[in-house]
């Protein structure tokens, strides 16, 4: 660990978001803060931590404390009052972020990720066919990273050849170099250019709408109120780099934390025409486990207090999610994989968020990671997941994998 923050009767707890090596294990970590340190504080960087399940659940759910204004990235470009520019609703209060949710929700319908069904199932054949035609490939490059891409590019509007670029760029927004505390020039560069990119796809559907969720968050209207171009740029640059990002990783880490238990691998995968029974607890597990949004930001519009630790108003606060999934206070045995944990337990998991934060597009990670993982396990007889050199994405905010290598056969 590259830094020293808090010392306790057990010696000092170094958590440092941006250092790799505590982006490869961060649990151990989180686990010593949940029991020794739960409101910690970073001095070096001047933020606060939040690790256990309840505090985090009450943070989510109470108004007029901690405050979205500032965004949900600790990044110093990224945090400050124009976060809204690129993380639309994330970096709003009410009523702005009200008004602004409302009128997405206009366009993001469920009825629309409803109808995404059939072509996902479509998109998933595909890519799966290509993997098992091949044998041995990389999931996430071949399978996990195409696949959200392809949805989230096709109810946007996004032409089919432009969508190997946007995935580049929106790769590049979430990652970070070591040693480097903020947005490194290749990211900030790539947002530019996912804006730009936006802009020009408003501009066009302007002039002619189609049938794609650019062209109905454009036609959106609550009592006369309608979105402006800004407005909807930063909701499709939100899309693509959270609604893709985050469900590649689900598949990541579904597929590499199954096959480490065998036992659970082979009650899955024993039922092909059934799949979708046994695939949903696994993916509720992989999103408890080790979920793709770790941690969150929040701006602290009064002090909070917990265990005799005081962070003052005005401070940057951090919303762990990850840790949160692991609290021992609420999941029997955290630290273990397992896809016949107990139901009341799965629903209390924090990994989309909670109160009026609550991820938009959980219905449709959601959606994704069903019909994929259930057309694998109708399709896939034996796969092998290379766990030694799988690697992993670097980034703050998000966890999962960058490359799984993995060798599959076909039923």
């Amino acid at each position: 660990m590259t830094l020293l923050d808090a010392t306790t009767a057990y010696g000092p707890i170094a958590f440092d978001p941006y250092d790799y090596a505590f982006q490869e294990d961060p649990y151990p970590t989180y686990a010593r803060l949940r029991a020794e340190d739960p409101l910690h504080h970073n001095p070096v960087h001047d933020f606060w931590v939040l690790t256990r399940h309840a505090d985090i659940q009450q943070a989510v759910r109470t108004e007029g404390t901690y405050s979205n204004s500032m965004g949900v990235s600790i990044d110093k470009s990224a945090w400050g009052p124009d976060a809204h520019r690129i993380m639309s609703f994330l970096g709003m209060d009410p009523p702005r972020q009200t008004r602004l949710r409302s009128l997405v929700s206009k366009g993001f319908t469920p009825r629309r990720v409803t109808e995404l069904g059939p072509r996902i199932e479509q998109l998933t054949a595909l890519y799966l066919d290509e993997c098992l035609e091949r044998g041995e490939v990389d999931w996430i490059a071949d399978f996990a990273g195409k696949l959200p891409m392809d949805v989230i590019s096709e109810m946007m509007g996004v032409p089919e050849e432009d969508r190997a670029e946007i995935r580049r760029q929106a790769d590049l927004v979430v990652h970070r170099e070591e040693g480097v505390y903020d947005v490194p020039e290749a990211g900030a560069v790539a947002s530019l250019f996912l804006i730009d990119y936006y802009q020009k796809m408003v501009e066009t559907r302007r002039v002619r709408a189609q049938d794609d969720l650019t062209s109905a968050l454009i036609a959106a209207d609550v009592d006369g109120d309608r979105l402006t171009d800004e407005e909807i740029i930063a909701f499709l640059f939100l899309m693509v780099v959270a609604g893709n990002e985050t469900t590649t990783k689900l598949l990541g880490h579904a597929l590499f934390h199954l096959t480490r238990h065998p036992e659970q691998e082979a009650a899955v995968f024993a039922n092909p025409e059934g799949g979708h029974d046994g695939v949903s607890p696994w993916i509720e597990e992989t999103l408890r486990y080790d979920t793709s949004s770790q941690m969150l930001a929040r701006y602290l519009l009064e002090d909070v207090e917990i265990e005799g630790s005081r962070a003052p108003a005005g401070s940057k606060l951090l919303l762990v999610l990850g840790s949160a999934n692991r609290d021992e206070r609420v999941f029997t045995r955290p630290e273990v994989f397992d896809i016949h944990r107990d139901k009341d337990e799965v629903a209390q998991l924090l990994s989309f968020g909670g109160g009026r934060h609550f991820c938009l597009g959980a219905n449709l990670a959601r959606l994704e990671a069903r019909i994929a993982l259930a057309e694998l396990v109708r399709k896939v007889r034996r796969v092998e997941v290379d766990h030694a050199n799988s690697r992993r994405v670097h980034s703050v905010n998000v966890r999962g994998y960058a490359s799984v290598p993995v060798r599959m056969e076909a039923r």
